[in-house]
């Protein structure tokens, strides 16, 4: 293996441990000397990779978001399949879609030396945002609904990142029961709306 396939190698390693750090132990217990020593490596060299911990952060959401545009790349899934990949994606782990969420707000205020870093993940989340545009009309428009997309896509949003925050809740995880069937629950009624958007549009 040449040395930059070493690099990536590494990189992407780093980049493995760190997510599992913060979703094990916070903001406050994902620390560089803690991310070097689970690594074994010298804190000098994760600053070849990255310069400080909020731009970490933005490496590890940026990756999150190439991910989910790959998945909507897959031109083989039809949009229901393409919908529940999604609202899985977060919902098996919404520790991770609530703590993003909270790092990525904090940052955009209060992050020094990452604006490059915002830039592209914009850039990535529009080119997501342009597919889905286009296969939320196209799927709109073969069940007949008049439901807006610009309705549906944020109902979709909301719903996820809703059903999360509930997963995600120590509170209400008590009252929760099988969490299977309340994922498959809310994918049910992600599917429904735009039904139930023109039988209401009908009636009215």
């Amino acid at each position: 293996m040449d040395r930059q396939a070493q690099f990536r190698a590494r990189e992407t390693l780093i980049f493995q441990v760190a997510e599992q750090l913060l979703l094990e132990n916070g903001e406050a217990g994902m620390t560089l000397d803690a991310l070097a020593a689970e690594l074994d490596l010298a804190k000098g060299t994760l600053y070849k990779h990255f310069q400080s911990k909020d731009e970490l952060y933005m490496l590890l959401i940026i990756r999150n978001e190439r991910m989910l545009l790959e998945m909507i790349q897959d031109t083989d899934k039809a949009f229901p399949e393409h919908l529940a990949f999604f609202m899985l994606h977060h919902l098996h782990h919404p520790e991770r879609t609530v703590l993003f969420h909270q790092i990525e707000e904090r940052l955009s205020t209060t992050g020094v030396g990452i604006q490059q870093l915002f830039n592209e993940l914009y850039q990535i989340r529009k080119q997501r945002l342009r597919l889905i545009i286009r296969m939320t009309e196209s799927y709109l428009a073969s069940i007949q609904s008049s439901m807006p997309v610009r309705d549906y896509l944020a109902s979709i949003w909301s719903l996820t990142h809703g059903a999360a925050a509930i997963l995600n809740s120590s509170f209400y995880q008590r009252y929760l029961g099988s969490r299977d069937t309340l994922r498959v629950a809310y994918i049910d009624q992600a599917l429904a709306l735009p039904k139930k958007f023109s039988s209401v549009e009908q009636c009215a």
